[in-house]
């Protein structure tokens, strides 16, 4: 019976490929109604920027809660659960008519949010650590892809749909994705997942986190926060830089980020090979590298196309620095794990753009983006310094970074693997 409820790893790679795609799409597609929105409240700029803080407030509460609720069901039912959830709430925002009624629906969204990105995360750390290859970076490359084929109809629809049609039609698209790839994960390994007997060996995600391993999740969480710190940073503050500071042009301006997020989806793309040929910890030092030049480069050019140059290479550095930490944080300690890189990641990201807003106001808006370089910078001290505390089994193509800690009482090479391929010769 087991066998018959698992499935080609590659058909789960599809569709665990089309969910983080589909988060993408429909985030980009909200993102780009939120003017429209915003006239329809008829709220102030501080009232908005409140009610959107619903967002990631949303997010970062019930993202410890669907770390447990993995462990419990499944990351695999509770990824398409969530899928539904967010198919459903994003229909809600053109509804209201306040900041306040906004900023509360913005916690439902929100919400689901946060909570599918630490399910189908989990779920890709299992085929991950099953297929022994890092592919992690591809997953969240289809998310940026998502993001920016859902930014661009969104730019294209808008001046023909009203919101509430517009979001609706996303709606649809997003829940016709959830029956489709939603069947391959439901029908992939058991109802609740198996609990491993008391004298076998467990997987490092299916053990109690003891101090040790808390406090390398920690590690990976500041990792992921710093990288989410340089995006945050440059999705609100990266064009006002070229548009202020290096005079461009409105159009030329908004180029900014779209160089920052192709770069992006490109380092992403490359992602697995790199870690094969690197092993995690080369990659985290050289990826935070090469952020901190880019960044250090685009926010003190004296001229809009080094600027534009510096996002694009602070794009590639910053691109894989994120999957890797919740990847690694998943692998030590299952949904758990992921639900707590993930926070971190979202706590940078919502820290980021007020950070360089008060920094700017102290110093210059130039001297503030200097701050994702150094961020950039200590995320690679971080890996460097903690290659050596992951000793035991390694991965194929791993070094420092990519070496788990073996379980007490499991053999040698012991992995886990993903739901449905548990307990199968």
């Amino acid at each position: 019976m087991a066998g018959s409820r698992s499935t080609d790893p590659v058909r789960l790679r599809a569709a665990l490929t089309v969910f983080f795609a589909m988060d993408g799409f429909l985030f980009a597609g909200w993102v780009v109604r939120i003017p429209d929105i915003k006239q329809q409240t008829g709220a102030s700029a501080s009232s908005l920027g409140l009610a959107l803080l619903g967002v990631s407030a949303g997010a970062v509460v019930t993202m410890t809660l669907t770390g447990r609720l993995c462990r419990r069901f499944g990351n695999h039912r509770v990824t398409v659960a969530c899928a539904v959830l967010l198919s459903l709430s994003i229909v809600l925002p053109p509804l209201t008519h306040s900041a306040v009624a906004l900023g509360l629906v913005l916690l439902v969204f929100g919400a689901a949010y946060g909570s599918i990105n630490v399910a189908f995360n989990s779920a890709a750390v299992d085929l991950v650590t099953a297929l022994r290859r890092p592919i992690m970076p591809s997953f969240h490359a289809a998310y940026s892809l998502g993001g920016m084929v859902g930014a661009l109809l969104g730019g294209l629809i808008a001046g023909v749909l009203s919101p509430t049609r517009h979001l609706l039609v996303l709606a649809a698209v997003g829940l016709v994705v959830t029956v489709f790839a939603g069947r391959v994960l439901l029908r992939t390994g058991p109802a609740r997942p198996a609990e491993p007997a008391p004298d076998a060996g467990r997987a490092p995600g299916h053990r109690p986190m003891d101090r040790r391993t808390r406090r390398l999740v920690l590690v990976f969480g500041l990792i992921a926060a710093c990288t989410a710190y340089g995006e945050g940073a440059m999705a609100d503050w990266g064009a006002l830089h070229l548009d202020q500071d290096l005079g461009a042009s409105a159009g030329l301006a908004a180029v900014g980020y779209a160089c920052f997020a192709l770069a992006m989806t490109i380092g992403r793309l490359s992602g697995t090979a790199l870690l094969e040929r690197l092993g995690h910890t080369r990659t985290v030092v050289a990826g935070s590298a090469t952020a901190a030049f880019g960044m250090l480069l685009g926010s003190l050019a004296p001229s809009v196309g080094l600027a534009l140059a510096g996002y694009a290479i602070t794009g590639l550095g910053l691109a894989n620095l994120f999957p890797v930490a919740v990847e690694r944080a998943g692998a030590l300690a299952g949904p758990g794990g992921v639900a707590a890189a993930s926070t971190f990641g979202y706590t940078g990201m919502l820290l980021g753009p007020p950070a360089i807003g008060f920094m700017a106001d102290w110093f210059s808006l130039t001297t503030a983006l200097t701050s994702v370089a150094l961020l950039a910078s200590v995320a690679g001290v971080i890996g460097f310094l903690t290659r050596r505390t992951m000793g035991g089994a390694s991965g194929a193509g791993a070094t420092g970074m990519g070496e788990i800690p073996a379980p007490e009482g499991a053999g040698r090479g012991e992995r886990l693997a993903p739901e449905g391929a548990r307990g199968e010769g």
